[in-house]
């Protein structure tokens, strides 16, 4: 195999490879410590490089999606193993991703010597298993599947000559962050099937990959003061309110394709213009809404913003730096109904979490476009 040209995948591949060796050193799921494979640095980088110059390929005039999983065949359950083993390489890769662009298929790749090769497909990874996704033209996601959580989480973006590297901890250092954002970082201790947070990851995933934009705002159960805030009569008012997720998620165990289904159906409403509300049992409340700032309340004009990833600073911004009426309007309503949340994302991929923080008495944008991919 050629030596890797990509200087990202160098600049990344000692990182990288240690947040692996962390992961599987303190995991407590032996199982799945033995089942995941640690990559060293020279594997991160040769993955990372066939990928990049992969994804700058055509076939048949489209760019190629495809996702890579370091392990051996023995260790993947389901395995679909190719006779022949195939080289590691652009060309191949830029060939057989039709074949494996679908979410949820991984290309198994596994070394002889220093030489990587691709073994077959598996829809199945362990736990901190190295996975290398590439999402668009030059834009690559080094991920795993977490040890609880059903949800890959990012380890780095690369996006031609820009790393951005996610910092595990950056919830900690972050006033009143919320439960959300360390659940996309990986902290959360319950499986899918449970917990709020663990629903809006996949409502915040889903709402990004329809592609149209859209804002979606959690209100307490308890309190119809929402409306306050929302131009009235409703012109998409759900009556009675839309129960079928609140059913998934207070019944037995739910399954993950009804559940992924429900989850879909209701990141679809974000895309109407206005915004989508639902109230903190899952219930949905109305589409379409027009947010209006409360009587009396003044009008949001800068705001606290965050990403967590390494070397990025906290600054304060105006809500039209980070988009349009979406964020604009987000964060007033979060500045007017302070147990509320938004979550907004726009057409262009990026996806902020907007939420009131106590500590520093200021609406707090949360950017975690990088966790989404």
């Amino acid at each position: 195999m050629p030596q890797p040209t990509y200087p990202a995948a160098r600049a990344v591949a000692a990182t990288v490879a240690a947040h692996f060796a962390r992961h599987l050193e303190t995991t407590e799921d032996r199982d799945s410590a033995e089942a995941a494979c640690a990559p060293d640095a020279a594997a991160v980088e040769s993955i990372i490089d066939a990928a990049f110059w992969a994804s700058l390929r055509r076939e048949e005039g489209r760019a190629p999606r495809v996702s890579l999983a370091l392990l051996p065949p023995g260790r993947a359950r389901h395995a679909l193993v190719f006779a022949d083993r195939m080289p590691l390489g652009p060309a191949m890769l830029a060939k057989v991703a039709p074949a494996v662009e679908r979410p949820g298929i991984h290309l198994g790749v596994w070394r002889d010597g220093h030489d990587y090769y691709v073994w077959g497909t598996t829809r199945d990874v362990p736990a901190f298993c190295l996975v290398v996704e590439v999402v668009a033209s030059g834009l690559l996601v080094v991920k795993h599947r977490n040890e609880p959580f059903g949800k890959f989480v990012n380890v780095a973006v690369l996006e031609g000559d820009q790393i951005k590297i996610v910092d595990e901890k950056g919830g900690t250092a972050v006033p009143d962050c919320p439960a959300l954002v360390s659940s996309l970082l990986g902290s959360v201790d319950r499986p899918i099937a449970a917990g709020v947070n663990a629903v809006l990851v996949l409502m915040a995933a889903s709402m990004r990959q329809h592609g149209r934009g859209g804002a979606l705002l959690v209100v307490p159960h308890r309190s119809d003061r929402w409306r306050e805030s929302v131009v009235t009569p409703l012109t998409y008012a759900i009556s009675p309110p839309f129960s079928e997720l609140a059913d998934l998620m207070h019944g037995p165990d739910p399954d993950p394709d009804d559940l992924k289904r429900a989850v879909d159906a209701i990141a679809g409403l974000t895309a109407v213009d206005g915004a989508t509300i639902i109230n903190d049992r899952y219930d949905v409340l109305a589409f379409g809404a027009k947010i209006m700032r409360r009587r009396g309340s003044p009008q949001v004009e800068q705001v606290n913003v965050t990403e967590p990833v390494e070397a990025s600073v906290a600054m304060r911004a105006t809500p039209s730096q980070l988009g349009g009426t979406r964020h604009l309007s987000a964060a007033q309503f979060v500045h007017d109904q302070r147990d509320a949340t938004a979550l907004v994302a726009s057409q262009d991929g990026r996806f902020t979490i907007f939420k009131w923080s106590p500590r520093e008495q200021f609406v707090h944008a949360h950017r975690v476009d990088a966790l989404l991919l």
